[in-house]
């Protein structure tokens, strides 16, 4: 009789591991997601990693906007979360190449020549001012 209770309370538990599970985006590409029911809001944690825009109530497109971890939280029509997941953005498996001088970083698209990519995440801050001789 345990087994059947213990089964019960997992299945009962699921539904709440399934909201805080995360997904992953390659940094400036993008993912449909499906919503089980209606959003009324989209909120996300820093919108500076990943951008979401609502196709309809139950469709979002999420876009990796530079490398690292942020949330997305959606409520159905009555304010109820529906959706509460950890979203991670990093770098494609393949077909990128990164080169550092220094300082410096170069990103090249390789499929299959490499061709320089252009950069992505937030412009660097400037240099700040040398004190003159």
């Amino acid at each position: 009789m345990r087994v059947p209770l213990l089964a019960l309370a997992i299945a009962a538990a699921a539904p709440g591991l399934a909201l805080a599970a995360g997904f992953y985006v390659n940094v400036d590409q993008a993912t449909r997601i499906t919503l089980t029911h209606p959003a009324r809001d989209v909120i996300v944690g820093n919108p500076g990693i990943a951008d979401v825009n609502m196709l309809d109530a139950r469709h979002l497109v999420v876009t990796g906007k530079s490398y690292g971890v942020t949330n997305l939280v959606v409520t159905g029509p009555s304010g109820r979360t529906i959706l509460n997941r950890q979203i991670v953005v990093g770098a494609p498996a393949a077909g990128q190449v990164t080169m550092h001088r220094g300082v410096d970083v170069a990103q090249y698209a390789c499929a299959p020549r490499c061709e320089r990519a252009l950069p992505t995440g937030p412009a660097p801050a400037p240099a700040p001012p040398q004190p003159g001789p």
